[in-house]
């Protein structure tokens, strides 16, 4: 076998072997509090002295005692203490985490009534939408919310962080969103009391990326703020334009300052949303020219083509998709872009 050849076997093998030591000795008790963690160390030692002394027949090497029957009774006393204690707490991490998954699966459930499960008929409009977290729920939110005026509100949100804590926050925008909208339905409105709301009353490492578009379906036009948000991409035959940050991301200042700016989505055009775990999930470089490459095939085959680029290997946060087609036949009373 070429040296090289065996060097990299080793190496495998060794990697093997790493794996399982940091197993056996950190990652099934990583989790649990610092106080079990010490005691299931504890019963872990217990159960290893009791094979060494019975190996050694010795509590006390190399003093040889005791001795006899008072012996593997010793033995027998502190093996069976190691083990209670080690198994007592793992149980008790087994019960905790079981709960936790419970907990999990019930957060699951409760937002996805909170994603759109229908979306409203826009006519004159195609809207698709995808969504795929990380986890059991996921910190990213998103809505289409049908207004007076033949008007649409898009909303999306990516919030800092994974897991409870995020989808909690997300829920938590979802419930702005909606109760602002019924009242105001104003991009700039929106940005600028949600992000006082979550500047006061979450903790300050959590914010929301987001952005709050505005669509008046007869004449095609947008009515934006990107909080900090990946730009949108306002797609037409010829012409593409990202939809560029005007405004912080919610939460981190009371007073931060947003503008609204507009576009205009033309007959035959797109409007694609998405949050970062769409492009973070798209290997090699210039991802977004790879999502505008998808949105000019005209097979009608979009959304399959912006899901087909996610890359399972890549992919470590959530994914949220929102896809908007005017139909090239609309009439057009817009102004020019």
């Amino acid at each position: 076998m070429p040296t090289s050849i065996r060097h990299a076997a080793l190496d495998k093998a060794a990697g093997s072997i790493r794996r399982m030591r940091q197993y056996a000795f950190h990652d099934w008790i990583r989790e649990m509090p610092r106080s079990k963690r010490i005691v299931t160390w504890a019963g872990y030692l217990l159960q290893g002295y009791a094979i060494y002394s019975l190996w050694v027949r010795s509590l006390i090497w190399p003093a040889m005692w005791p001795k006899g029957i008072l012996l593997y009774v010793s033995v027998w006393a502190l093996y069976v203490i190691g083990t209670g204690l080690m198994n007592g707490m793992l149980t008790s991490e087994l019960v905790r985490k079981t709960e936790l998954e419970a907990d999990q699966i019930a957060a699951r459930q409760i937002q996805q009534t909170l994603i759109p499960g229908k979306l409203p008929e826009l006519p004159g409009y195609v809207v698709e939408t995808f969504y795929k977290p990380l986890r059991e729920v996921g910190g990213d939110y998103f809505d289409v919310i049908d207004l007076p005026g033949n008007r649409t509100l898009f909303a999306i949100a990516d919030v800092s962080g994974k897991g409870m804590p995020a989808a909690l926050l997300a829920a938590n925008i979802q419930a702005l969103v909606r109760s602002i909208a019924s009242v105001e339905a104003n991009p700039l409105t929106l940005a600028r009391r949600i992000n006082r709301h979550l500047s006061r009353y979450t903790p300050s490492d959590r914010f929301a990326t987001a952005v709050f578009i505005m669509l008046s379906r007869d004449s095609g036009e947008l009515n934006y703020v990107n909080a900090g948000h990946n730009a949108p991409i306002v797609f037409g035959p010829g012409s593409a334009a990202a939809l560029e940050a005007t405004g912080m991301p919610l939460g981190l200042f009371p007073e931060a300052a947003y503008e609204a700016l507009t576009a205009l989505l033309c007959p035959g055009g797109a409007l694609l949303l998405f949050t970062d775990g769409l492009t973070d999930s798209i290997p090699g470089e210039n991802a977004e020219n790879r999502l505008r490459d998808a949105l000019a095939d005209s097979s009608g085959r979009t959304m399959s083509n912006l899901k087909s680029l996610v890359d399972a290997k890549f992919n470590d946060d959530d994914v949220t998709i929102v896809l908007v087609k005017r139909d090239a036949g609309t009439a057009f009373s817009g102004r020019p872009a």
